[in-house]
């Protein structure tokens, strides 16, 4: 069972504690209780080369005053809110904005910038920890009292399953991902030689301020195809209007299972990121509707973790959600909770060798 280790103190000088996970396949996931953050993923390529192949950091201190939301569980709605205001049962729901006019990831202090509980657990031969808080009615203007609950299981194997639980007392919305920066190779380069294969035949299209339209578009015959695999570099600067708005990829995907219902906990296949160079593979399953594929446009190398400076690019995020601004969107895949009503939501990323 993996023991607490300090991983620095907070201004309010509350302890913050790292659990590591270690699969007998080699696979170590170290997780600490700010923001349910996962610091780091470390895994082997195909000539036995241990690496950390996710953007993070080596103490608290460093994700205290970032925006990226790096390895952080991020709610109480993950991705973007338009104009940071939503109805639900006949009101009105005013929102901070964080984000020009829109509110993304819960706000200015969302779930990644609050404190949680954790708790290390095993399942035969899996090992876990589980984080846990209490979202507050009004909490970033959400209403709802929210118990929260993250689990990140490793099995033997090396698989790290993300399953999220949460209860309300009143009528509210929920969405909740897992936001860390892959980046295979285990170095800070730029992903672009990464090869990506994302299960889904549209995307949501999104403005100039990255809501979406509410349209579902083709990807077929456009820089959005990932349905069979390609390098995320292929297309990623095309003269395409939605590439510009992003500044390259940062938009959702509508998997092909997206007629599941909201009680539907059965995983199926979303995505694969491949690493030539390493050998390294990285596959995704989910329950939820959506991948958002955001390939890190707006790092810029101010910021820097052990394998070096952050540069654009430098990480790409799989984020399994809801539909962006799915409360202003009766048609998209509802992401409303009740009393007596449990959200559940589950991705598994497996991490290989080839």
């Amino acid at each position: 069972m993996a023991e607490p280790e300090p991983f620095g103190v907070l201004p309010d000088g509350q302890p913050v504690q790292l659990y590591r996970l270690r699969s007998e396949s080699g696979v170590e996931v170290s997780a600490c209780t700010y923001g349910a953050t996962i610091t780091s993923i470390v895994t082997a390529g195909r000539d036995g080369t241990r690496a950390n192949v996710v953007l993070g950091f080596e103490t608290v201190g460093p994700y205290l005053a970032q925006t990226a939301f790096f390895g952080a569980v991020v709610g109480r709605y993950a991705n973007r809110i338009a104009r940071a205001r939503f109805m639900l049962d006949g009101q009105t729901y005013q929102l901070q904005p964080n984000d020009g006019p829109n509110l993304l990831h819960g706000g200015a202090r969302g779930f990644d910038k609050r404190l949680w509980n954790g708790e290390p657990f095993t399942r035969g031969r899996d090992q876990g920890v589980r984080f846990t808080r209490v979202s507050p009615a009004n909490e970033e203007g959400f209403p709802g009292r929210l118990q929260v609950t993250v689990e990140y299981l490793l099995s033997a194997v090396g698989a790290l399953q993300c399953s999220f639980t949460a209860d309300t007392d009143a009528p509210t919305v929920v969405n909740l991902a897992q936001h860390s920066y892959f980046n295979l190779s285990g170095t800070t380069m730029p992903v672009l030689d990464h090869e990506l294969t994302i299960a889904a035949r549209r995307y949501t299209p999104i403005d100039a301020t990255m809501i979406p339209t509410g349209a579902l578009a083709a990807v077929a015959e456009t820089p959005f195809d990932f349905r069979t695999p390609r390098l995320i570099g292929d297309r990623i600067d095309d003269p395409d209007p939605q590439l510009r708005i992003g500044r390259g990829y940062d938009h959702n995907w509508v998997l092909d299972r997206d007629q599941r219902s909201a009680d539907d906990q059965q995983l199926s296949y979303a995505a694969t990121v491949r690493h030539a160079g390493s050998g390294r593979r990285l596959d995704v399953f989910t329950t939820e509707p959506g991948l958002q594929f955001y390939s890190g446009n707006f790092l810029d190398g101010s910021l820097r973790g052990p394998q070096g400076p952050f540069v654009q690019r430098a990480g790409l995020c799989l984020e399994t959600q809801k539909f962006p601004d799915t409360p202003n969107h009766p048609t998209f895949p509802t992401a409303v909770v009740r009393p007596g009503q449990r959200y559940f939501a589950r991705t598994t990323f497996a991490f290989t060798h080839e």
